[in-house]
């Protein structure tokens, strides 16, 4: 099991915040750095620091760090133009020298989207930007030198883009994840690398596996999608240390047991096999206290050799 770091920073967190958990997640060994894509804090909406752009994070990150992978779990198809997102996340990656994956959802924060006057179409609408976008970032990419791409959508429209800049890697890992019954599993199977279950239970992640699984075998997909879950993480080295990460960040510890990787070290192990047995490659953890480097450190030192 590959465990990777995930951020929120929408609640709140400078870039330096956010470096220091990356540079810290590099040095113990967690095989990625994600963050969330979010304009707008959870919760309370005042206080600071304000918001800050993934991608433009991600940027920085891109330089700051040297072998970290990085990535959105996930950017939002409401936010951008797709065309100005495939320059975005090919520019990020090149600066990283091919360490990006792009998770990619439809969007769903209401509120956020009023806050900063982002449009916020119906559901259906939604899914089918994020189809459009799916098909003009991958077209994008996949232009040939010399060549030219045209999209004439219902959304978008682009007339003989030169598609430049292309990604450092030759096949830039896409995400795709939630819990649609159908164009979520569908659009998992033509575009992504990954699907991700996001905290769900690990009856519900092993329902999701399958569904996907089998869209896949149905669409006659050769190469299988990577399996992964992200859970909110909370592991103290005793119950006292339990109990002070769980109202740092004002959860209750006995609801985390039940809805993350938390409690004791062998319970949090417990837990990460359970996804393991459902088929889970890759665990996205969750960390909402970014000042608690110690946590990042215990779960290399005790989980990790473990899992």
């Amino acid at each position: 099991m590959e465990l990777r770091i995930f951020t929120e920073p929408q609640q709140g967190a400078t870039y330096d915040d956010l470096l220091a958990v990356a540079l810290e997640a590099e040095k113990l060994g967690f095989g990625a750095f994600f963050r969330s894509d979010h304009y707008l804090k959870m919760g309370d909406v005042t206080g600071d620091p304000g918001p800050s752009d993934a991608w433009t994070a991600l940027a920085g990150l891109a330089r700051d760090t040297s072998t970290i992978r990085l990535g959105t779990l996930v950017t939002s198809a409401t936010f951008r133009h797709p065309a100005v997102l495939a320059l975005q996340v090919a520019g990020v990656d090149q600066m990283s020298n091919g360490r990006v994956e792009f998770g990619l959802g439809a969007g769903w924060f209401d509120a956020e989207h009023e806050a900063f006057g982002i449009p916020f179409p119906s559901v259906k609408e939604r899914f089918d930007r994020l189809e459009e976008q799916l098909a003009i970032i991958t077209g994008l990419w996949n232009t040939k030198s010399g060549e030219g791409f045209s999209h004439d959508g219902e959304h978008y429209q682009l007339a003989d883009n030169p598609g430049l800049t292309k990604p450092a890697q030759s096949e830039l890992p896409i995400i795709i994840g939630g819990s649609g019954k159908k164009r979520t599993p569908a659009l998992a199977v033509k575009y992504a690398a990954e699907f991700n279950a996001a905290f769900d239970s690990v009856e519900q992640s092993k329902a999701l596996f399958e569904r996907v699984t089998a869209a896949a075998t149905e669409a006659g997909r050769e190469k299988p999608l990577t399996l992964s879950a992200a859970q909110v993480l909370c592991v103290g080295s005793d119950e006292a240390e339990l109990e002070r990460r769980a109202a740092a960040i004002g959860r209750d510890k006995d609801e985390l047991r039940e809805n993350g990787v938390a409690g004791t070290v062998d319970e949090a192990i417990a837990k990460i096999k359970q996804f393991a047995e459902i088929g889970a490659e890759r665990l996205y953890l969750q960390v909402l206290d970014l000042h608690d480097l110690d946590h990042l450190r215990l779960v290399a030192a005790e989980v990790m050799p473990q899992v």
